[in-house]
Parts: structure tokens; sequence; C-alpha cells
């Protein structure tokens, strides 16, 4: 599939380099156009359908946080561009697929642009069907350390767990369980299980989940009515459990 992207950068050369980067290397990205501040970019976003962004966090009238802060429906993936690295963890919390720094290396180019089409690709192919996962069967149980023991629990009754820092929230149907374990340990725990990390603070039971929105890095909707974010970075696994 093709990618209809944007490039936003206010440095006419660094424009140029990536145009070009993206004409020569980049062949199923289409460059529908450019901007140079956050104002033609959010105009180019709001007349265009894209599926990609190119953004370069330091311009003028704002930065790329305050443009993306400013799109209500936000339904394609953003690439930020950016010769400072301190912006890695704004670029995480704003759901980018992808962090580019300056010099561009051609290979992380073609890296990036890889994962938003691989995501794309999955959206598009999972629209409007009749799904079932990979992984069908949540028959086990797993044990939960408590002060005095521990409790015994059914997996296919865990709707999500959430990251509580050294601790782990697990909600089921109409109850939740806070437990003195890392997410990380039941992400490993539960490994064999359809469950998704979908992000930093979230592990998911797919055969729960009822709906997906693309929408600002995309979420889930699971059976008790609870919307959890997705991380771009973790899409693409997501995704891949359905087929």
């Amino acid at each position: 599939m093709k990618l209809k992207a944007i490039l936003v950068e206010d440095e006419a050369n660094s424009r140029e380099i990536l145009r070009n980067y993206i004409s020569k290397y980049c062949k199923d990205v289409v460059l529908v156009g450019e901007g140079e501040n956050i104002n033609e970019g959010l105009e180019l976003i709001a007349n265009n359908n894209l599926d990609l962004v190119f953004l370069d966090v330091e311009m003028p009238y704002g930065n790329a946080f305050d443009l993306l802060d400013r799109v209500k429906d936000r339904n394609f993936e953003t690439v930020f561009v950016t010769a400072y690295n301190q912006y890695a963890m704004d670029a995480l919390n704003q759901h980018a697929a992808y962090y580019l720094m300056k010099p561009i290396n051609i290979d992380e180019l073609v890296k990036s642009v890889d994962y938003v089409k691989q995501i794309r690709e999955k959206e598009n192919a999972l629209h409007g069907r009749v799904l079932t996962t990979k992984l069908n069967g949540v028959e086990g149980k797993i044990t939960l350390p408590q002060q005095d023991g521990f409790q015994v629990l059914n997996v296919s009754d865990i709707l999500y767990c959430k990251a509580d820092d050294n601790y782990t929230e697990i909600y089921l149907e109409n109850k939740r369980i806070v437990v003195s374990k890392t997410l990380k340990y039941f992400e490993t725990a539960l490994a064999n299980f359809p469950f998704a990390r979908i992000h930093k603070s979230y592990l998911v039971n797919v055969n729960e989940v009822v709906k997906y929105r693309k929408g600002k890095g995309g979420s889930v909707l699971v059976s008790n009515g609870k919307e959890l974010l997705v991380s771009a970075s973790k899409k693409r696994d997501f995704l891949s459990y359905f087929e």
C-alpha cells in the first residue's frame, strides 16, 4: 500500500534532505504536502486523509507537541525528526510511531516507514472482518501472592492488568486486585495465554477486547467498558494477535 504523508519542518535544507531520502528510499510514501510551521502543518492535516506525518520538534510559533495537541481526531501515525534526544520521552507520551535523530540515518528512516506501513496494512486488513484471536485458549490458573498466602485465579477471568510502580492492579469483571508484583512479571507469567502488552501501563486479555480505535495513537475498549491506550510502539504486535 501507499502511505499518504506530509513533512512539517521549518528548515528548508532539512526538508530538502528528507524529501530526497523519502523519494529515493521510501517508494511506498507519497508526500502530498510540506509545511514549515505548525499552522501550515495543521492546515495540511485538516485537508488530507493522512497515514503518516514526519514532524520536526522545534518550529516557529510552537513545537510538534503543540501541533499534536491541536489535532482533535488524530488518524495518522507520527514520526518525529529532530536533532534533540531530550524529547524522546515526550514523543513516547504522544504515541509517536518512531523517533528519528538528525542527521537522518537512511536505514532508520526505512525502518520507520516499514513499521508504519505494517500498522496501516494490519488495520486495513482487519477492518470489517469477523475476528478470531490466534491464541484462543485461556484455560489455566495463576497464583497471586498475598500477605497470608496466595489466591488462585482463573486466567480467563482477567480482563486486563495495570502497572502501578512495583505493584499491579488486576481487573476482573466486578473486582480489582492489587498485587505486589510488577506488570513485567505478569507479562512473563501470562506469555502462553492471549495477553498483549499494549502500553507501558497495560497488559490486556485480547479475548476481552470488543473495539479498537485508531485515534490518538490507538486505544481498545474492553468488555467492562474501560478504554485503554495502545502505544504506537506496541500497536503492530497487538494487531498481530488477530487474523
